[in-house]
């Protein structure tokens, strides 16, 4: 009997056009043949196969055995468990519902990354240790194109402080970060940190597990952002600019606490309520189960009481190491988790939240939820 080798076609119609897709690009870098490209107009989002090799739905490469993509999505059929025994040596149990790991709160010592980064610094402060501690070579992340007045995000690498610095700060709409892999890779970079999302999070996971070769070994470090949803770009001019006339290049920093802040370069702070910005979440959002980047080494947010420490979850040894070695040097203090049991009530309900969105019609594994007792 013929062993099932699944590639582009059976992705394209179990993922890609079947709604699960979270335009990661995963399937993207590690295609070895130059045949799949990635879509942003219009807020799509989404991989695409090349006419010339097959048709939108087909590859010739797959028809001669070639499976790399469907090794890399995080979202192919059963990925969660997959990626669950390859980080954690086990699946979790329907009681960890965003994850395994241990939560704590974390701050950088150093306040002018307080001050430029998001809730804390403490992912500005992990990204310079590990570039300049020998930890990793690059490190994916997003930043804004141009001088940045567009607000458009887009896949950059940091390799120095400055870089992070620049790229620092939270955006709310999408950047497939993992498509700065090449750009990383083109300048000599053999260890390589990825920061996103959890659709982002469990794309190494998913390599790593399936055994996609050097894109799997080359993403060493993963640090994930808790993430309930993103916007589409859209949100700028229709919701911001046409109904409270905040226009782009005037705004300065944005966060969501409960509401979307706005604060603009004359000093004005906003808040315009979450429901407003409904109708432009991102379609690859709207299935997506994993609020709490499950599979990363560390996970990241700024939800809870302290707007200046960020909850942390620990999962990995190496995020254990890493935690451990900043703390050692002085470069971050940290705080338990239930100094702020509102936080972590939070993170469970948005958690559970997010796992309800995973359809019936998928695979089961993500809709695992703890029975409430009564």
């Amino acid at each position: 009997m013929a062993v099932e080798k699944p590639q582009w076609r059976e992705l394209f119609s179990e993922v890609v056009t079947s709604g699960l897709c979270t335009g990661c690009a995963a399937c993207v870098i590690a295609c070895p043949h130059p045949v799949l490209e990635y879509e942003t107009d219009n807020g799509a989002y989404k991989p695409f196969h090349l006419d010339l090799d097959g048709g939108p739905d087909d590859c010739t490469h797959g028809q001669k055995g070639c499976t790399m993509c469907t090794r890399a999505c995080p979202r192919f059929r059963n990925w969660e468990s997959e990626i669950d025994i390859q980080r954690f040596a086990r699946e979790r149990t329907a009681d960890e519902v965003w994850g395994v790991g241990d939560v704590l709160l974390a701050r950088a010592t150093d306040e002018s990354l307080v001050e430029n980064g998001q809730d804390g610094g403490f992912v500005s402060a992990l990204l310079i240790y590990v570039l300049e501690n020998d930890v990793v070579d690059a490190a994916l992340v997003s930043g804004l194109e141009g001088d940045g007045s567009t607000w458009h995000a887009v896949p950059m690498v940091a390799r120095t402080r400055d870089d992070v610095v620049t790229t620092a700060k939270s955006r709310y709409t999408y950047s497939a970060n993992l498509l700065a892999y090449e750009e990383a890779v083109e300048g000599g970079a053999e260890r390589i940190a990825l920061v996103g999302m959890g659709c982002l999070a469990s794309a190494p996971g998913a390599m790593q597990a399936r055994k996609a070769g050097k894109v799997a070994r080359r993403l060493s470090l993963t640090i994930g952002l808790l993430c309930s949803k993103t916007f589409d770009d859209s949100i700028f001019e229709k919701l911001f600019e046409a109904q409270y006339n905040i226009k782009r290049a005037d705004i300065l920093k944005m966060n969501i606490k409960g509401v979307f802040q706005l604060w603009t370069k004359d000093g004005g702070f906003h808040e315009i309520p979450l429901k407003e910005a409904q109708p432009y979440t991102r379609e690859g959002c709207t299935l997506c189960p994993d609020f709490a980047a499950e599979h990363a080494d560390l996970s990241t947010g700024g939800i809870g009481a302290f707007g200046d420490w960020t909850l942390v979850i620990v999962r990995t040894d190496l995020g254990r190491e890493l935690l451990s070695a900043m703390k050692e040097k002085g470069l971050i203090e940290t705080r338990p988790g239930d100094d702020d049991p509102g936080a972590v009530a939070l993170l469970h309900k948005l958690a559970r939240v997010s796992r309800k969105r995973w359809p019936e019609t998928a695979v089961p594994g993500p809709r695992r939820l703890p029975v409430t007792p009564g």
